[in-house]
């Protein structure tokens, strides 16, 4: 009886070869998905700030036109 470790098939070393190949895929597939959260939250910040520069702006011209008047 042959050691089965010894006799391995041509799919079994495929396997294990292919096993060490998708190693780095977790990894890679976290590195997309933080690259993609770091784009959507810089764009939502840029409309945020957009946003309150805006309202800003708003608030500083009514409080200008309360003082002005009173």
């Amino acid at each position: 009886m042959q050691n089965p470790t010894t006799n391995r098939s041509g799919r079994a070393r495929r396997s294990r070869l292919r096993r060490r190949d998708d190693r780095g895929e977790g990894v890679i597939s976290l590195a997309i998905g933080v690259l993609i959260m770091a784009f959507l939250g810089a764009g939502m910040w840029v409309a945020f700030h957009a946003t309150m520069t805006n309202a800003q702006d708003r608030v500083n011209d009514q409080v200008d036109q309360i003082g002005a008047g009173g």
